[in-house]
């Protein structure tokens, strides 16, 4: 059985997505984003850092949502939510797999610190700035690859659920604008699908 360490409005979302995408089951420890629950202890025996998620099969226990994403492909996939290595699609769909962790989630990250996490005295506007220009940046050729196209690459995949959960994060934090018709319409699709409502419910 799968096991998943969870915390909401993290991007331990992607996985609980994911699993509902294909039709796994799986347990769910589901902690407050808090430190009391992810500094414990406990949990910094499932990673070291204390963060989600953390995936855990048997023996096995492997944290890094991307890693986590294609382990559970690989071994639970059956084939689906990715075009084959020789499809034309395929270097495409990696490069829209991992431009979320390399492009988009860091200048989110930023935001995320210096309009909720930190406090209001120790904020810094030059650098919430310097984060949203950088995501606005990062987010126009995604609003350009989505021209008439109703996914990243072909039908659904996991490029979808790893660029798409960040691309809704971006929305909720109003850094896509309204010009980007593309990604709105995008971002819309990916709140329509039933395992995306369910993992955001979680």
């Amino acid at each position: 059985m799968l096991k998943l360490h969870f915390a909401p409005n993290s991007r331990a979302g992607r996985i609980v997505w994911l699993l509902e995408e294909l039709g796994l089951e799986y347990d769910l420890n589901r902690m407050d984003f808090h430190p009391k629950d992810l500094k414990s202890e406990e949990h910094r025996g499932r990673h070291p850092l204390g963060r989600v998620p953390v995936l855990e099969e048997g023996d096995i226990s492997i944290f890094e949502s991307g890693a986590i994403v294609e382990y559970v492909m690989a071994r639970h996939g059956d084939g689906g939510l990715k075009p084959g290595v020789h499809a034309p699609e395929f270097p495409e769909y990696l490069q829209w797999f991992h431009y979320c962790e390399g492009m988009v989630m860091p200048p989110i990250n930023t935001i995320i610190v210096q309009t909720v996490l930190m406090p209001p005295d120790r904020r810094d506007q030059t650098a919430l700035e310097q984060a949203q220009r950088l995501l606005g940046k990062a987010v126009a050729p995604v609003e350009t690859a989505l021209e008439g196209r109703e996914y990243l690459v072909g039908d659904f995949s996991a490029a979808d659920i790893m660029l798409g959960h960040s691309l809704f994060m971006a929305n909720r934090l109003g850094q896509v604008s309204d010009e980007m018709k593309n990604l709105k319409s995008y971002i819309k699709r990916v709140e329509s699908r039933p395992a995306f409502q369910k993992a955001m419910e979680t």
